[in-house]
This record gives structure tokens, sequence and C-alpha cells, in this order.
């Protein structure tokens, strides 16, 4: 596994670890108020971010392309934003809201760049 790939792989395992001491803490101070944020790590950390990886691993012309570097900035910058936003909101801090919508749109644009870049690629005869 190589460049982009590699790239959204090693995030991805950062999520994991990430995601999963969140989830312990959890459970050893029996205080769940951060399982959103425990699930956005999990499923839009973790499992997108090993997506990604794996489709550049599949289609390494497409990895090799300056938007592929793009979607992986853009999704791991909002990624960030997005679960530091979250975890801050649910811990009492409303004023981190408007950097919450942000990242989340940035998050979203990002999944909309990986459309633009994956459905041609699949779709190729």
């Amino acid at each position: 596994m190589q460049g982009v790939a590699r790239n959204f792989f090693t995030l991805a395992i950062i999520y994991s670890l990430c995601g999963m001491a969140l989830g312990l803490h959890m459970a050893i101070s029996e205080d769940h108020g951060q399982m959103p944020t425990h699930a956005h790590t999990m499923v839009a950390g973790w499992l997108m971010s090993a997506v990604f990886a794996f489709f550049y691993h599949l289609f390494p012309a497409v990895a090799k392309k300056t938007l592929a570097v793009v979607h992986f900035w853009l999704t791991a910058i909002s990624g960030i934003g997005l679960m530091i936003g979250l975890y801050m909101m649910l811990a009492g801090h409303p004023a981190i809201e408007p950097v919450l919508g942000i990242s989340s749109m940035a998050f979203y644009a990002g999944m909309l760049l990986f459309a633009f870049i994956a459905l041609p690629a699949i779709w190729k005869p």
C-alpha cells in the first residue's frame, strides 16, 4: 500500500485507536455521554477511511491524481475537526458548534469529492 491509500489507512488506524479508547473510557467511567462521538469516530473515521484506503489501493491510477490528494487532506482535516468539535459540544461547550458545522459540511464535501472520483473509475468499461 502506498501514497494516498497508505495515508488513508494510517488515518483509519488512528481513528480506530481513538474511538476504542473513548469507548473504553465511557465503559470504565460508566458515563456514556460521548456515545455519538464514539460512533462517529468509528464509522466516519475508522470505517470510511479504511474504505477510501482500499479503494485507492484497488485503483492505483486514480490514487496518483491530484484530486485524490485533495480528497485525503479535505477528509483528514475536516474529520479531525468534526470529531473534536463533537466531543467538545457534547462535553458542554456549545460555542464550538460553528466549528462543528463547518467541519461537518467540509466532511460531506469530501464524500462528494470521493463520489466524483470513484464513480467514473468503477463504471469505466
